[in-house]
């Protein structure tokens, strides 16, 4: 049986003017342009999704991401095929992302989701949340200060991914945490390289699910989730597992700690608990 593969084409992304640099740069000073910004001003990849792709999911592949360097510096904006080719990771490109952690007030129990069979990247995979990413398509998702537009678009896509009404996920009530620069592959064609927010929530929620981006969803208590973990049938989306690995469970263990006088957990206690003014890299 032959199998069609996605035809290559020529991808134009828009970023920031550049001013030119002498024509008499050093080398040094060419070593020190991050691949990130040299990806961003290249001639890049994008796919055409015109065949064996879900065409909702292929639809949202047009949103367009905010490329980042290393330190997260907006550069510009790509749409997301292009952002999540390998072809073009490999060669540095760069974008931001945030995950959401939503825990229940009466038992800090973790919301996860399972990612709907027809998710182009990663599908099927247990996650946190929610996880996606600010757009250049909106200006407020573009706000830097106080993370404003990370916070706006977790808001956005919990209510798009699980139906969560927005009133439940008030902008202000996400707590920052810290930002992790990662890279990981999906199947060999797609995969992530992203500046990611770890935002934490406190908040009772109702959960309708779209379909087309979830297939299941449970809350689970830090055992049930490392009992998830050591089932060889699961398996896992890496920003995920790398934040488990690296800071989850700590911090999970400081929200049940910090329980206010109603014997409840609350996001906001963590304030101050991490100092999220640098990206770890975890690259």
């Amino acid at each position: 049986m032959s199998v069609r593969l996605p035809s290559l084409l020529t991808s134009t992304i828009r970023t920031r003017p550049l001013l030119p640099l002498p024509r008499t740069r050093s080398v040094f000073h060419r070593a020190m342009v991050s691949r990130a910004v040299e990806a961003s001003r290249a001639i890049l990849k994008s796919i055409d999704l015109s065949a064996g792709y879900d065409p909702e999911q292929t639809r949202l592949m047009d949103e367009r991401c905010i490329l980042v360097d290393e330190q997260d510096n907006a550069l510009g904006a790509a749409d997301k095929k292009t952002c999540h080719l390998m072809e073009n990771i490999n060669k540095g490109l760069l974008h931001r992302a945030f995950s959401a952690f939503v825990f229940r007030p009466s038992d800090g129990k973790l919301l996860l989701q399972q990612r709907a069979t027809e998710k182009i990247t990663f599908p099927d995979m247990w996650t946190n949340t929610c996880c996606s990413h600010p757009l250049d398509d909106f200006a407020e998702e573009k706000e830097e200060t106080a993370q404003r537009g990370v916070r706006v678009a977790a808001t956005r896509k919990l209510e798009h991914e699980l139906g969560i009404p927005r009133s439940q996920t008030p902008v202000d009530e996400f707590q920052y945490l810290t930002r992790i620069h990662y890279l990981a592959p999906s199947d060999g064609l797609w995969g992530e390289h992203e500046v990611d927010y770890i935002l934490f929530m406190t908040a009772d929620v109702s959960v309708t699910p779209n379909l087309n981006e979830i297939r299941d969803f449970k809350y689970v208590d830090k055992a049930e989730l490392q009992a998830m973990f050591e089932d060889p049938s699961n398996s896992f989306t890496p920003w995920f597992k790398l934040i488990a690995r690296d800071f989850l469970f700590g911090w999970w263990d400081e929200l049940l700690a910090r329980k206010n006088g109603e014997g409840k957990v609350y996001a906001k206690s963590l304030a101050g608990l991490v100092d999220g003014s640098k990206v770890v890299k975890m690259v």
